[in-house]
């Protein structure tokens, strides 16, 4: 297993230099110049502005900045954002906690949901909570995700007020310690239950797919022959190796809820991952853009890396070399 996992991260340097390079390339062709764009005022002038250009070493080749980026990237060092005047790196730091606290949360509701929804209407076929399964499913991968928020917030924070509107905190606060975690909880259920309801329908249709598939193989068929219970049939024998397609799914969506649900942010007004990276497209920030498009593109691969090494978890079939 060590051995696979160190392949692994070897085999991802060159990948996650060939994606810097593309980013690097995409951003740079884009038209217009975002120093010029930024300081247009008519006191500074052109000197002046070519010398806030020289201080970012856009006076410089393409390839030379691109290899004086990278040099930086390795020391840990990604730029400093047009916009805030800061580091990207502290960038980052600051926005991916709410992000993560979002992400991790709203999987966990979604994964709580779909699991013993999917086990109940595969093993349950065409009674009535499968049918009512694949309504709420179908509704959760139809209705937009923005429109739900929206919904929540009109009928939870606006109408009877129990939950507050916008933000992670309330403004000017001076709660500590327990205080302040209840306040963050109560600023991200409704992001939660956002992205949580709308994603459980998507990962139900997968579990119920799969375990019906895995309840008609012959192993599961001979623990019933052997006496067993229902209940040790399925979730002990069945459910394991009818979540590999759940885990694969999810291997995918860490990253991108990692990177920031751009709109559940936007909607609720949270200084997360996905807000920073809005912004920055907006005000032509090309360091933070970059430096936000190699930290997701780093989680994509490391959440690949999580879902590959969780197969031999979930399906004792399945060894690592």
């Amino acid at each position: 297993m060590l051995k696979y996992i160190i392949r692994r991260l070897l085999q991802q340097i060159p990948i996650l230099i060939g994606i810097s390079i593309l980013v690097f390339t995409i951003i740079q062709i884009a038209p217009g110049d975002p120093l010029v764009d930024m300081y247009q005022n008519p006191n500074i002038s052109a000197e002046q502005i070519e010398k806030v250009r020289e201080s970012y070493g856009l006076n410089k080749s393409k390839p030379e900045q691109y290899f004086d980026y990278m040099k930086g990237v390795v020391q840990g060092d990604m730029g400093r954002s047009y916009q805030y005047k800061v580091p990207v790196t502290q960038l980052i730091k600051e926005r991916i906690k709410p992000t993560i606290a979002l992400a991790f949360f709203s999987m966990l509701v979604s994964l709580i949901i779909a699991i013993p929804m999917g086990v109940v209407s595969a093993t349950k076929q065409y009674s009535i909570f499968d049918y009512l399964g694949t309504i709420f499913a179908l509704a959760g991968m139809s209705i937009p995700a923005f429109f739900f928020g929206l919904l929540l917030k009109k009928w939870l924070a606006v109408d009877i007020r129990l939950f507050p509107l916008n933000g992670l905190t309330t403004p000017a606060t001076r709660a500590t310690g327990f205080a302040l975690l209840k306040e963050y909880a109560n600023h991200l259920f409704l992001p939660v239950m956002m992205l949580g309801l709308t994603g459980a329908g998507g990962y139900m249709r997968y579990m119920r797919s799969s375990m019906l598939e895995v309840i008609r193989q012959d192993y599961v068929r001979t623990a019933r022959a052997k006496g067993l219970k229902e209940r040790t049939v399925v979730y002990r024998h069945a459910l394991r190796n009818a979540m590999i397609p759940v885990v694969t799914l999810l291997g995918f969506q860490i990253p991108a809820l990692v990177s920031g649900a751009t709109m559940t942010e936007i909607i609720f007004q949270l200084p997360g991952m996905g807000r920073l990276q809005y912004q920055a497209v907006l005000k032509r920030d090309w360091p933070v853009m970059l430096g936000t498009n190699l930290f997701l593109a780093l989680f994509t691969l490391m959440g690949n890396l999580i879902a590959d090494v969780s197969y031999a978890a979930v399906d004792p079939r399945i060894r690592l070399d």
